[in-house]
């Protein structure tokens, strides 16, 4: 998840929200705190919040090998979770949060104590979804799951109590091919099957834009939900 290769190739437009600012709205030090997904921590350790209250969950065994060598050392509670159950007790945090990792939020509002926090940043069903048409020659299908509106519904289901929403669909800019190229490879579940050899003739009609316009753009598809189990 390093794209420092991408830095001054590529510009996205802000989003009307903050994650972390929201995140901090919530965070006090006495609070328990569970990173959904944390990767290497990095943002996880952005927030200054005491390790001893801090536990983290990780699915990808590169990134939770980083976490057990970085996190685990500090005091931070780590744990290998490669589907969507939390290895936690029942009513074990006051806030969870996840940025851009899977949940099920069953599971979220088991492990939550009451009056706990849910906080998410989500990726959400039409990211990409005309680039990805155009590359690959076939139709998006959106996942319903991966909705604001599916997961406002759930939440309900649930009984928690809905404290933010919102929805972004931000311009993403490209300024050359070969950073296009270098990101449909690592969003390889957006475009899928993709490779220069096999849509050069799209690579190059989307160079001819980029001649024109200076640059090639896309959506990103971003939801944001704040959730309290009462």
């Amino acid at each position: 998840w390093d794209f420092s290769y991408l830095d001054n190739r590529w510009e996205m437009e802000d989003l009307p929200w903050d994650y972390s600012e929201i995140v901090k709205n919530y965070l006090s030090p006495d609070l328990l705190l569970l990173d959904m997904g944390t990767a290497g921590g990095e943002n996880l350790l952005s927030f200054n919040h005491p390790f001893n209250n801090t536990s983290v969950t990780e699915g990808y065994e590169p990134n939770y090998q980083l976490c057990k060598k970085i996190l685990e050392p500090l005091g931070v509670t780590v744990k290998f979770c490669d589907d969507d159950l939390l290895p936690y007790d029942s009513c074990s945090f006051d806030i969870i949060m996840n940025r851009h990792e899977s949940y099920n939020l069953s599971e979220v509002l088991r492990t939550l104590k009451p009056g706990g926090v849910f906080i998410t940043q989500q990726v959400g069903a039409m990211n990409n979804y005309k680039l990805s048409e155009f590359l690959l020659d076939t139709p998006h299908i959106p996942k319903i799951e991966n909705t604001l509106e599916h997961n406002l519904h759930t939440a309900e289901s649930l009984d928690f109590k809905i404290l933010d929403k919102n929805e972004y669909y931000a311009r993403l800019k490209f300024f050359d091919v070969g950073a296009l190229v270098y990101y449909a490879k690592i969003i390889e579940w957006e475009f899928p099957n993709f490779s220069v050899s096999k849509h050069f003739d799209k690579l190059s009609q989307l160079d001819k834009i980029l001649d024109f316009q200076g640059y090639i753009d896309t959506i990103e598809h971003r939801y944001l939900l704040v959730l309290m189990k009462e």
